[in-house]
């Protein structure tokens, strides 16, 4: 019994490996997307938001539905979606086609992630064990960045940025094979119980018009009458959303999960780590790029110690941190470890030598993602009860890829902006750009420096550590028995 829970632990991680590498690949294309199909820094965003805003807005939907439905059932159904919108990626020939098959490749991430962490729990009810099985999951998804870092510097640079995508097609038809055979199957409460499918409309169609909005500030000014009705009405369709939830008799997100503190204050830290993470990946890529004069195959090198040496610890020696420690003491030190690195880097040259200026920060980054992610999922899920662990995992989730896809739309923006104020200055292009990746990473340290506070203000007191400590020992017990 216990051989076969972690062997499902190792098939669903397989199949978040796919999604992972397929993120990191993207991340490493992009200047070769953005030369090929002429996409402005702001339209390049989309490559990555279009996926972003469909994965966090259906997210909460696709787990009600596995809850519904089954979550084997439903986690199959989201492989096939993502490998086939994987091809069409791989075909695309223009900026819409590329952006509306990055839409669907996230509906199908969406769909197949929504039930992972779910299943994660419910196979490892016991705090330690989970903490393992949570290292596992962090280490899987930073060997899959890993992965991804280098097969996309080298597919971009041997053939094409197309065959990034290509690559899926066998990747997915084998985890779909072999998860049908070795998953457990489960039937789920039964779709008659509902799911509110109007609920996901509204916060999807909110979500992404609102980063729409906030990206085209760039082009039509911040304080603009179309910025203002833009976002106004992705505000309303927000709040009418809350309100739904608030009032419906089966909501996609019940608000009693607020009530705790760890649930709350874990999202909200959540929300901006996956901003500055992600906005540093992805503005770093560019300036690896268009600055430093690294071709694809480098930059993917470029980024390797941060996956390596996050996949070490979330492995290694993150369950063993949380268990002596707790996870709030984990994730405070992975945080400032996270924050000197991106400071450090945000304060380097405009012209680096990366084994001089970027080789320690990037080991460092690592590091303090390798602490930081799997305990901030230990503390989101310490305060859960066993009925609402899927829909915890899901907001947890959610809370990640729409708190990225938000800041990345700010963050390039910002970075645009300071580029085009210093070249009206008559900067060099080059300098310009720099100024403003650094402006922009600099912004990403500050957000740390947020959820430093966050942690000190919300999830002080009763969390994770105080379960793992009364928990604990019954696990030693169990297996000295």
């Amino acid at each position: 019994m216990k051989n076969s829970r972690w062997l499902s632990l190792i098939v669903l991680c397989t199949g978040f490996l796919l999604i992972v590498v397929d993120m990191t690949i993207v991340n490493v294309a992009l200047p070769s997307i953005q030369k090929d199909l002429g996409f402005s820094q702001s339209g390049l965003a989309w490559v990555v938001n279009a996926y972003l805003i469909a994965f966090g807005g259906l997210l909460l939907l696709a787990g009600r539905v596995g809850d519904l439905a089954g979550r084997k059932r439903v986690y199959l159904a989201g492989l096939v979606i993502f490998t086939a919108a994987s091809v069409l990626c791989g075909l695309s020939f223009a900026q819409p086609m590329l952006i509306a098959a990055r839409f669907v490749q996230g509906v199908g991430g969406a769909v197949s992630s929504a039930v992972i962490l779910a299943m994660i729990v419910t196979l490892f009810p016991e705090p330690l064990e989970r903490a393992k099985a949570f290292g596992i999951f962090s280490f899987v998804a930073s060997a899959g960045a890993a992965v991804g870092l280098i097969a996309g510097g080298l597919i971009t640079q041997a053939v094409s940025w197309h065959w990034i995508f290509f690559v899926n097609l066998p990747i997915g038809v084998a985890t779909a094979l072999v998860s049908a055979k070795l998953l457990a199957a489960d039937k789920g409460l039964g779709i008659g119980q509902g799911a509110d499918v109007l609920g996901a409309v509204m916060v999807t169609a909110a979500l992404m018009l609102g980063v729409y909005t906030i990206v085209q500030t760039s082009d039509f000014g911040l304080v603009s009458m179309r910025t203002g009705v833009l976002g106004a009405v992705a505000l309303g369709l927000l709040g009418a959303f809350v309100v739904r939830q608030a009032r419906g008799r089966k909501p996609i997100l019940p608000l009693r999960l607020f009530r705790s503190r760890s649930v709350t204050g874990a999202n909200l830290v959540q929300g901006l780590m996956s901003t500055a993470f992600l906005g540093f990946f992805f503005l770093g890529s560019l300036d690896l790029e268009r600055v430093q004069g690294y071709g694809p195959m480098a930059i993917g090198l470029a980024f390797l110690p941060v996956a390596v040496v996050m996949a070490l610890f979330s492995v290694r020696f993150s369950a063993q941190l949380i268990a002596r420690f707790g996870p709030t003491a984990v994730l405070v030190a992975g945080q400032a470890v996270a924050l000197v690195a991106l400071a450090a880097i945000a304060a380097g040259p405009a012209h680096s030598d990366y084994f001089v200026h970027l080789l320690v920060p990037m080991a460092l980054l690592g590091l303090g993602g390798g602490l930081s992610f799997p305990a901030l999922t230990m503390i989101a899920m310490a305060d859960v009860s066993p009925e609402d662990a899927g829909l915890a995992s899901g907001l947890l989730n959610t809370t990640g890829e729409v708190g990225g896809a938000f800041g990345l739309a700010v963050l390039a923006t910002i970075a645009g902006g300071r580029t085009l104020d210093m070249v009206n200055q008559g900067a060099d292009l080059t300098v310009a750009l720099s100024d403003g990746y650094h402006l922009a990473w600099m912004v990403c340290a500050g957000l740390l420096v947020l959820t430093l506070a966050a942690v000190v203000v919300l999830l002080r007191g009763k969390t994770a550590e105080q379960n793992l400590a009364v928990e604990g020992p019954c696990v030693e017990c169990e297996a000295a028995a």
